[in-house]
């Protein structure tokens, strides 16, 4: 298994870390303090990969990285992402590239820092044409404010429209065991277009590590509270496909985080996967994972034992789905 892997011309660790959480959508955030000591224990571990947006916190987690990191930013590959922000306390989906622009000038103040290695078009604005928010972004890359571009949750048509524009390094969407959907497609895409596949949520939202009950023990603010696969009869249908993911985990000699996160890595050396966690032994336990060495075997059993056809319940409600550009299953 290689340890590192390579994003838009830089070598960083085969796992980086999704900061989306420590701010963000899964009930009450950890305590700043609290949410930076695990930042540094991050990098004092080797991560080097961190991945932010506009949106996380409603700009309090770029804010929260500029803090940690800054005095390490010229050691970090830091991702950020625009397209979608908090309005009035609401989040919205705005492409233009007068939003992009002022999105951008905002995330370099927040982050403390004068360059974004990565910058994402976090949603397709389907109001826009992909072509004109990109065009507007390659705009960032000529004044030296972004190292290279990527997108968010888009299709493979998507990111060949885009691709023509400008050069795209990274496309980051849900992949997981069980969100299957960047195989329809992008994730060829990606490797015939030597661009990186960023993979979030790969342990399935905490599905994959065990730990998560269903929607009713769920914070009133998580946002799998509304997720179809956390709700019955969704939920008890899925639990029971972990208990026998559970025991291939214990074959493999493992923890189900890492058999999740091993899976993911075998599916091609273009993937890198951004687990997010608030607790500094989870964190050290998804980076054990690039070291390890899975049976084959083993792999495949878990590959056909969790996927989009055995899995009960959409990734997302409707009304979200609608806000997404990639391939679904039919």
């Amino acid at each position: 298994m290689k340890t590192q892997r390579e994003i838009a011309g830089r070598s960083v660790g085969a796992i980086g870390l999704g900061c989306m959480n420590l701010s963000h959508a899964y009930g009450h955030p950890p305590q700043r303090d609290d949410a930076i000591r695990l930042l540094h224990r991050a990098f004092d571990l080797g991560v080097r990969h961190f991945d932010t947006a506009a949106l996380y916190g409603f700009g309090s987690n770029e804010e929260l990285l500029g803090e940690a990191l800054q005095h390490r930013r010229k050691d970090i590959f830091l991702a950020s992402k625009c397209g979608m922000t908090g309005v009035d306390g609401k989040r919205v989906i705005d492409g233009r590239p007068e939003t992009l622009t002022k999105t951008l000038e905002d995330s370099l103040g927040k982050l403390q820092t004068e360059h974004i290695d990565l910058y994402y078009l976090h949603r397709w604005d389907k109001s826009v044409p992909i072509e004109d928010s990109i065009g507007a972004m390659s705009l960032m890359v000529e004044q030296g404010k972004v190292g290279a571009l990527g997108l968010s949750e888009v299709s493979a048509s998507t990111l060949r429209k885009a691709q023509a524009v400008h050069p795209i390094a990274a496309v980051q969407t849900e992949y997981s065991l069980w969100s299957r959907n960047p195989e329809i497609a992008v994730l060829k895409t990606c490797a015939e277009l030597g661009v990186s596949f960023v993979a979030f949520s790969p342990v399935a939202r905490g599905y994959l590590c065990g730990s998560v009950g269903n929607a009713d023990s769920l914070s009133g603010k998580d946002i799998r509270r509304g997720m179809p696969r956390f709700n019955e009869p969704n939920f008890s249908a899925n639990k029971t496909l972990f208990r026998a993911y559970a025991k291939l985990a214990e074959l493999a000699e493992c923890t189900p985080a890492q058999l999740a996160l091993c899976w993911l890595l075998d599916q091609g050396e273009h993937i890198i996967p951004i687990p997010g966690t608030r607790s500094i032994d989870h964190l050290q336990e998804n980076l054990l994972a690039a070291e390890l060495v899975i049976d084959g075997g083993v792999l495949d059993a878990v590959g056909s034992l969790i996927n989009h056809s055995s899995i009960c319940g959409d990734r997302y409600p409707r009304s979200t789905q609608l806000e997404i550009d990639t391939e679904e299953f039919s």
